[in-house]
């Protein structure tokens, strides 16, 4: 699909790189820049030996949203140069409702792009930036890692393909930026049955892919005892890879957080910027 209106989450230290992808990306696409400053914050005291220090937290969340609102204005003023079609909101966030709240903003977006700072300081926000996205307002993200420069016009990408609905969907998704560029359909240790991939794994998406006027090369690896995560990485690499297409979270969320999955990786230590669809 294309993307018309982007929308990139930042907390109150973001670096100029997010403010230097999100502006890229929008003139790229020529699209219009929704910017969400957040701050965080622990959810607010309710038990009675809370009272005491209900007041300083009231007073420490007053400073906070006002603080946040400086920034709102000062990011307002320093986008002006960039000549994009732009709004910037600030929103305090309690954090046991950040990922309904950020995902009733991005239900109003296109694509949600995640840049580096939320790796860092701010990588409680990075999560529920990814669950609002994909779970509440069924978004597709764009998750950007450190000293990376992405592009939704990328020459060569990795659609990682198991034949799944998550799949599907980030394929979908991506059939815009797919068109014209290198595609190569990566399927990691494939079974051949009738039910799932077929009897040539890849090669019914490599034709749904065709009839939208993308040439795709099917390339089928072993894991060799390897995380697929790391095989998929290191293939995207290996082949010059601009960006992964993918589905996300194939299994439940709980699962992948107690034992780890191939989403969970691909969101914590991205190695090339990612655009995955639930």
């Amino acid at each position: 699909m294309s993307f018309k209106t982007i929308l990139s989450v930042v907390g109150m230290r973001q670096s100029a790189a997010d403010i230097e992808i999100a502006t890229t990306l929008c003139t790229e696409l020529g699209a219009h820049l929704r910017l969400l400053v957040v701050s965080l914050e622990a959810t607010s005291p309710v038990a009675d030996y809370a009272l005491a220090t209900s007041s300083i937290w009231v007073e420490e969340r007053q400073r906070n949203i006002e603080k946040l609102a400086a920034e709102a204005d000062s990011l307002k003023e320093s986008l002006k140069r960039y000549g994009i079609s732009y709004e910037v909101e600030s929103l305090w966030l309690d954090s046991a409702y950040a990922d309904t709240d950020i995902g009733d903003y991005a239900r109003y977006s296109d694509l949600v792009v995640v840049g580096p700072s939320l790796s860092g300081d701010d990588e409680e926000l990075k999560w529920h930036t990814v669950n609002g996205a994909l779970f509440e307002a069924m978004r597709p993200v764009l998750i950007v890692p450190d000293k990376r420069v992405p592009s939704l016009k990328p020459k060569t990408i990795l659609l990682a393909w198991n034949s799944t609905l998550e799949a599907s969907r980030g394929a979908r998704e991506g059939l815009d930026i797919m068109a014209g560029a290198e595609v190569h359909i990566t399927l990691v240790d494939p079974d051949a049955t009738c039910g799932r991939n077929g009897e040539e794994p890849g090669a019914d998406i490599a034709l749904y892919l065709a009839r939208h006027d993308i040439n795709a090369t099917v390339d089928r690896l072993p894991s060799a005892g390897r995380d697929i995560s790391d095989v998929l990485n290191q293939h995207a690499i290996d082949i010059s890879a601009d960006l992964i297409v993918m589905g996300g979270y194939g299994h439940s969320r709980l699962r992948e957080r107690i034992f780890g999955g191939v989403t969970r990786t691909m969101i914590k230590t991205p190695k090339l910027p990612v655009l995955m669809a639930r």
